[in-house]
């Protein structure tokens, strides 16, 4: 299904003005899928379809390139690293507005790792990268706009897809811009002046090793693998200089007997000698890199640039669904470069339909298509095109595929063959026409980002209220100073979550020197609550609400609360003991946790707050609360009341038992945990919960109407049927006795012999 959105007639047309201008080339392609429409009986444009993608990287582009890069100018250049680890010290300058704006690049891995090697080729010398730890950093430092792209490998042609990325590019929204094949040379790598000959171990990463077995069998080097390749010569370049990480060698490896295999850059980074190059064993090891940014470059595209479009959608269980979303493509001549299919959880898979329901359309979240039970695991399918996404037979194509798949999504439309448009070249040909005859000194690089210090701050946070959820919160912030108080003795709970416990007589000591005040108490008694509290004692200090609505307590806190108090309104949708499959563990991933800035000041530590449930994977959903409200409130007073009334009485324990009748005794499970007074609440603070309630009795009223009408319909044929067969039962004895008259034989008719007698 494709969806529409409404936007006010003024602004459409201004917009639409502004993208005809920019984007000529699409103008001239096909006019006329740009051209807008009014809806019967409205002041509104029904906006074209695959228009608003565009209308929308207009404004963008308009409006947030030059304030997304010059907020992270001045703190990149002050302590910019340079190659081999030192730093520019040259205190940073106030840029003129003819200057070049810095660019940002994240990669995983350290500092001359073969994805910085990639990042170099694609963009050249003159951008800074970023090295991050992992993968999921270098997507949160795009999405954060600590950086402005990121360089991501896809997949390998000897070692195949690397899934997390795939998996990762669900979890953000950030879209592909531009693509590069990266040639693989291994380099063996020594200490300056070191013989081959006295190399016996071999470090890096498995995959590495394993790419380079001929060679190192060839010369008895023993392979050690370590956790990176780039690493490792960074391992053996501490050594040298006796730094700790030298320590973290391999048992028996030495800086006099160990070799690192890793790329040239690696070795230029951490001053090893380049032994030999290109020590692989097979010259055919490329690997994908994926240039992301918050920003697409479809509109730059035009016929005479060689692109792609990547997508991914998800397709029912029915014979032949793959075969019929692929002829989309192919009866329009579409050529497709890649297919892969990606298992991917129920959960995600219910957070990205909730989520595409919110972006798109308000009667799409309550359609059964995203409301029916999913199986635990569905199949995503990740498709390349030879064509751009706002080809007209493409636009035709997508259409066609979202009306048979319940979930799709354009990754990205970029150019091919590691080509750079749009803003991503005028910004790195301005960077390289700046830099250009000026003396190389070192690659660029920043070695940390300002949210490094967020989630390394250990926050002291108190939690009012210790019942069942605020136990499982303490669980959670495990990593901050956690303290909690309650009216009753939660001494032994509090020491077994190593969590400090004051007694509610205490209120003054408790709050003394907290940075975050979490209210775990029924939504019921959040105003007593607040009026009991020290409201001075708050003043500087982040106040979090997690009620399961939000409006009511947003206006409850900001009526109550102090201008110089933090908001923060939040619903955790997860419960104690439970995961995103509805099993039991603690994990949070997959698992939604909406929230609203209502009022925040100190924006690093409501960063550095909510950054603890994002490291652990849960999908963090900024929604103001009205829309929470509309979306969530109903929808979770149904289903507390349907757990209520499905008490353990009427959910005998059984052997054998179906998939629906185990969900049903979690849901019983899950809300008789919860109670009655979070229950309540959901029932007082929702106007539509009384309406809710009597469609709930009188769709009970309606299943037993049918049930008696079913029963006396069944009775009534029954007794039917029984008098049928009374009246033909009496009907066969009537004709039997009518045949048995006529077929017995008279007197008149006997036969006589000769003498008169009758015959025998």
């Amino acid at each position: 299904m494709d969806f529409h959105r409404r936007l006010p007639l003024g602004l459409v047309f201004t917009v639409l003005v502004a993208s005809i201008v920019t984007t000529h080339h699409v103008q001239a392609e096909s006019p006329s899928r740009y051209l807008p429409s009014r809806t019967k009986g409205s002041n509104s444009i029904l906006l074209p379809k695959g228009a608003l993608s565009e209308i929308r990287s207009v404004i963008e582009s308009s409006t947030s390139q030059s304030s997304d890069l010059s907020s992270s100018s001045s703190s990149i250049i002050s302590s910019t690293p340079l190659r081999g680890g030192a730093t520019q010290s040259s205190s940073p300058a106030t840029p003129s507005s003819s200057a070049p704006k810095p660019i940002r690049v994240a990669f995983q891995g350290e500092a001359g790792a073969y994805s910085e090697k990639s990042l170099r080729e694609l963009l050249g010398p003159n951008v800074i990268a970023v090295p991050r730890p992992n993968f999921e950093s270098c997507y949160r430092a795009v999405a954060s706009k600590e950086c402005d792209y990121a360089l991501m490998p896809i997949e390998n042609s000897l070692g195949g897809s690397i899934h997390e990325n795939y998996d990762l590019m669900l979890r953000y929204d950030l879209t592909i811009v531009a693509e590069h094949d990266f040639r693989v040379r291994h380099c063996l790598l020594t200490k300056p002046g070191m013989d081959v000959k006295n190399i016996k171990y071999a470090i890096s990463h498995s995959q590495a090793l394993s790419q380079c077995d001929n060679y190192l069998r060839a010369r008895g080097i023993t392979p050690l693998a370590t956790y990176d390749t780039a690493g490792s010569a960074k391992m053996i370049s501490s050594a040298l200089r006796g730094d700790a990480f030298g320590r973290e060698m391999p048992e028996g490896c030495t800086p006099d007997n160990t070799a690192a295999i890793a790329s040239d850059l690696a070795g230029q980074t951490f001053g090893l000698e380049c032994k030999q190059e290109g020590i692989e064993d097979d010259d055919s090891n490329f690997t994908r890199f994926l240039l992301l940014g918050r920003r697409g470059v479809a509109q730059h595209l035009n016929k005479k640039i060689p692109c792609k479009t990547s997508l991914v959608f998800t397709l029912p269980n029915s014979a032949g669904a793959l075969y019929k979303s692929l002829a989309c493509f192919s009866l329009r001549d579409i050529d497709m470069s890649k297919i892969e299919s990606r298992p991917m959880s129920a959960a995600l898979l219910n957070y990205l339909r909730f989520k595409s329901a919110v972006t798109y359309s308000k009667e799409a979240a309550s359609s059964q298509k995203y409301g029916k039970d999913l199986p635990r695991f569905r199949y995503l399918f990740y498709l390349d095109i030879l064509s751009s996404e706002l080809d007209e037979g493409v636009q035709n194509a997508l259409h066609h595929l979202r009306e048979q798949s319940d979930y799709c999504r354009v990754l990205g439309s970029y150019p091919a063959k590691s080509r750079l448009v749009g803003p991503v070249a005028e910004a790195v040909e301005a960077l390289n026409a700046a830099n250009a005859g000026k003396p190389s000194t070192g690659d660029l690089r920043l070695k940390k980002l300002p949210s490094d210090e967020d989630e390394a701050r250990q926050l002291k946070i108190g939690l009012i209220g210790y019942g069942n959820f605020g136990n499982y919160l303490s669980q959670q912030l495990s990593q901050h100073e956690v303290r909690c108080i309650d009216t009753l003795d939660k001494s032994k709970e509090a020491e077994e979550n190593n969590v400090e416990y004051y007694p509610n007589f205490d209120m003054t000591n408790f709050l003394q020197g907290l940075d975050v005040v979490i209210i775990t108490v029924p939504m019921i008694e959040l105003e007593e609550t607040l009026e009991s509290l020290p409201v001075d004692k708050l003043r500087n200090k982040l106040v979090v609400e997690v009620c399961p609505l939000n409006v009511y307590p947003k206006t409850v806190l900001t009526r109550m609360l102090p201008s110089e108090v933090d908001i923060l309104c939040t619903n955790p949708m997860f419960s104690p003991g439970m995961n995103a499959d509805g099993q039991s563990g603690k994990s949070l991933d997959g698992l939604p946790f909406v929230y609203e800035k209502v009022r925040i000041r100190d924006t690093s530590r409501a960063d550095s707050f909510l950054s603890t449930f994002e490291r652990a994977r849960a999908q963090m959903v900024e929604m103001a609360s009205e829309d929470h409200d509309a979306y969530v409130a109903d929808a979770e007073f149904v289903t507390h009341l349907t757990g209520r009334l499905l008490d353990r009485n009427l959910l005998p324990v059984t052997p054998v038992s179906s998939r629906e009748y185990a969900a049903l005794c979690d849901l019983a499970d899950l809300t008789g945990n919860d109670t009655f007074d979070l229950f309540y609440g959901m029932f007082k603070y929702n106007d539509r919960a009384k309406a809710l309630l009597d469609k709930m009795r009188d769709n009970l009223a309606s299943v037993e109407r049918k049930l008696a009408a079913k029963e006396a319909y069944l009775a009534a044929s029954a007794e039917m049927k029984n008098s049928e067969r009374q009246k033909l039962l009496a009907e066969c004895k009537m004709l039997l006795r009518e045949m048995a008259k006529t077929s017995a034989p008279t007197p008149s008719t006997e036969s006589k012999d000769e003498e008169g007698k009758p015959s025998s």
